[in-house]
């Protein structure tokens, strides 16, 4: 009787090494809907940093030559660290997908008229068009934020909310 008991203490113990907490312990960091938001903020991101260089030769606009440089500031580092963490994940890069169908990303021929506007016109197509930009931006962070697993990404997603956000109120109250 000892034996059995023993055996089957043993057993179980070995059933509890092989399968119990090693393998929880060790769960993937992120998921899909990390990737998917990395990937899709790269080109998001890239864009608005393309919207952003165009403003000091178009602009006379201080306010607005100041929020293009901020733009420019915070979101050139987030490629970077989106970048890595693709590495990181074994995914490919956010710079491979077209993106123009995202939300809030801007047409060829959007990009294109903006290039040919200056001045007061300029300002006001920046403004518009990167509020409809940030405004597709949070939407991404929001869905990040109910799928995604990965708790940096999931903090960069809620950054992303919180400045840009912000900066839509900014960009909405220079435009009256």
């Amino acid at each position: 009787m000892k034996k059995s008991l023993i055996g089957a203490v043993v057993g179980m113990l070995v059933l509890a090494a092989c399968g119990g907490p090693a393998n929880e312990a060790a769960p993937a960091g992120n998921n899909d809907a990390d990737v998917t938001f990395a990937q899709g903020m790269v080109p998001h991101h890239e864009q608005a940093l393309e919207m952003a260089k165009l403003v000091p030769s178009r602009s006379g606009d201080e306010k607005v030559r100041d929020l293009a440089q901020r733009i420019e500031k915070a979101q050139g580092p987030e490629i970077t660290q989106l970048n890595g963490w693709l590495k990181e994940w074994g995914a490919e890069s956010g710079k491979s997908h077209e993106g123009h169908d995202m939300t809030g990303m801007m047409s060829g021929d959007d990009m294109a008229k903006l290039e040919k506007a200056s001045g007061a016109e300029f300002d006001r197509m920046w403004l518009e068009m990167m509020i409809e930009h940030h405004e597709g931006a949070v939407e991404m962070a929001r869905k990040e934020l109910a799928d995604g697993k990965d708790e940096n990404a999931k903090k960069l997603a809620q950054a992303v909310i919180d400045g840009q956000e912000k900066e839509i109120s900014e960009m909405k109250e220079l435009l009256k």
